[in-house]
C-alpha cells in the first residue's frame, strides 16, 4: 500500500513523523500517537482561542441520541444510510443512534431557557466526536473517515442580523487558512431537489450568503443543486498534493430544519414570538482531514507552535551532558516541547534523524558551546548554523 502512494502522501508522512495509524479493527478510524496528539491538542486549543476571542460559548452533547431526534430533523429520511445506529438489546422500542452531526443536539440547549432578543446572536461552539457510515471504498487516509472531530459552532440570529454574522464567520474562515498558506476556493452550494422548506426561503438564505461573500470581497462559484436538504452553504474547498478537491470549513444558513422542526424562538422587542435564523459554521471543517491536508502543504514541516517536537538538543560527545540537560530544563521551563539525543552516535547521524522528523530547530551542543555558554542553533528552514546565547535563542523563537 505504502509502495503505491506519492512521497508527500499525508499517510506516509503521519508515518514517517509517527503520529498516527490505522488498524483493521476501527475502519476509517485513527490511532493517534502522542506526537499526533499534540497537533490535535494545539489545534483544539487555537480553537478555543478563536471562539472565546469571538463570543462563542463551548458546550458539550451526548455522542449517542435516540432517533427520534433525527427523525424530527430530517436526517432519519434524508442521511440515514449514514448513520451508525441500533436498538438496544435491553429495551425492543429505543433505537439509539451514534451522532453524525452536532446540529440538532445544539437546539436543546438553545430551548432550555425561554430566549430574548438581547440574548442574540447566541454562538454556541461544540468540539464533537462524529461518527459517519462512509462506505469502505471511499475510505482514504485522513481524507475520508468515519470517526470524525468537528470543530463545530451554531449560531442562533435574527433575521435581520444574519448577513453581518455571515460576514464575521467568514472573516474568521479567510484569515485562518491565509495564516496557513492555504490557497482556499469558495463555493456557494444551492438548492437540491430534495430540499425541505418553501423556495422562497432557500432564494432569502441563499441570498444572504452572497451578499456576505460579496461584501467580503471573496470570490466564489456557485454549485448549482449542491446544498445541504436544509440549507444553502458556503463551502472552503482545498487540493491534496495529488491535485484532488476537498472540502474543509463551511457556512450554512438554515431557515427551517433547525428553525422549524425543533421550535425555536425568541421574544422580539415587541413582545412578539419569533423564529431565529441558524448559521452552521466549522472552520476546520474536521480535526482529521485538515492535519492531512496541512502535512501534505507542509511536507511535513509543520509551524513551530505545531511541531510536536520544536527542539532537539544534540551532544557531541558525553562530556556535555550534564550542560544540555541544563539546556533541556530551561527551555522546558518556557514551555518549549523538547528532547535530548545523547545517544553515542555520530554527529552527522544525529543531525540527519533529526531533519526526518522535520524538528524545526536543532541545538548542537560541544564543549566550545559548553565553555562559552551558548548554543549552536541549525534551523529547519535556511539549513543556516549559528553559535548564540540561549537567552537569544529563547528570544528569536518567541517572536
Amino acid at each position: 500500500m505504502t509502495n503505491e502512494l506519492p512521497d508527500n502522501d499525508h499517510r506516509l508522512i503521519g508515518q514517517r513523523l509517527d503520529l498516527f495509524s490505522f488498524h483493521e479493527i476501527a475502519p476509517g478510524a485513527p490511532f493517534w500517537h502522542p506526537k499526533g496528539m499534540i497537533i490535535f491538542r494545539e489545534l483544539e486549543r487555537y480553537a478555543r482561542e478563536i471562539n472565546d476571542r469571538e463570543g462563542y460559548h463551548e458546550i458539550a452533547t451526548p455522542i449517542m441520541v435516540k432517533n427520534e431526534v433525527f427523525e424530527r430533523s430530517g436526517h432519519w429520511q434524508h442521511y440515514r444510510d449514514n448513520m451508525f445506529w441500533f436498538k438496544n438489546h435491553r429495551d425492543d422500542n429505543e433505537t439509539l443512534v451514534l451522532k453524525p452531526m452536532n446540529c440538532p443536539e445544539s437546539t436543546y440547549v438553545y430551548n432550555s431557557t425561554i430566549r430574548s432578543y438581547r440574548d442574540l446572536p447566541l454562538r454556541l461552539a461544540e468540539i464533537g466526536r462524529l461518527h459517519r457510515n462512509e462506505l469502505s471504498g471511499t475510505l482514504g487516509g485522513m481524507f475520508r473517515v468515519r470517526q470524525i472531530t468537528m470543530d463545530d459552532a451554531h449560531t442562533f440570529v435574527r433575521p435581520e442580523d444574519a448577513e453581518a454574522e455571515l460576514i464575521s464567520v467568514l472573516k474568521i474562515i479567510e484569515d485562518f487558512y491565509n495564516m496557513f498558506g492555504f490557497k482556499a476556493e469558495y463555493i456557494l452550494a444551492t438548492r437540491p431537489e430534495e430540499a425541505l422548506g418553501e423556495k422562497a426561503q432557500w432564494d432569502e438564505a441563499e441570498r444572504a450568503l452572497k451578499n456576505s461573500m460579496e461584501k467580503s470581497n471573496i470570490q466564489y462559484e456557485v454549485a448549482d443543486g449542491e446544498g445541504a436538504f436544509y440549507g444553502p452553504k458556503i463551502e472552503v474547498h482545498i487540493k491534496d498534493s495529488q491535485g484532488r478537491d476537498w472540502q474543509m470549513g463551511t457556512a450554512q444558513l438554515d431557515l427551517v430544519m433547525l428553525p422549524e422542526k425543533f421550535k425555536l424562538e425568541y421574544t422580539a422587542e415587541d413582545g412578539s414570538r419569533k423564529t431565529p435564523w441558524v448559521i452552521h459554521r466549522a472552520i476546520f471543517g474536521s480535526f482529521e482531514r485538515f492535519i492531512g491536508m496541512l502535512l501534505e502543504h507542509t511536507s511535513g514541516n509543520l509551524p513551530f507552535w505545531l511541531s510536536p517536537i520544536q527542539v532537539r538538543v544534540i551532544t557531541v560527545n558525553e562530556k556535555v551532558t550534564n550542560y544540555a540537560e541544563k539546556i533541556v530544563a530551561s527551555l522546558k521551563e518556557q514551555k518549549i516541547r523538547v528532547e535530548l539525543d545523547n545517544r553515542n552516535e555520530t554527529i552527522n547521524k544525529k543531525i540527519r534523524e533529526a531533519e526526518i522528523q522535520r524538528i524545526p530547530y536543532l541545538l548542537v551542543l560541544g564543549e566550545k558551546e559548553m565553555q562559552a555558554d551558548t548554543v549552536s542553533v541549525r534551523d529547519r528552514e535556511t539549513k543556516e548554523t549559528k553559535i548564540i546565547s540561549l537567552k537569544e535563542f529563547l528570544a528569536n523563537i518567541k517572536k
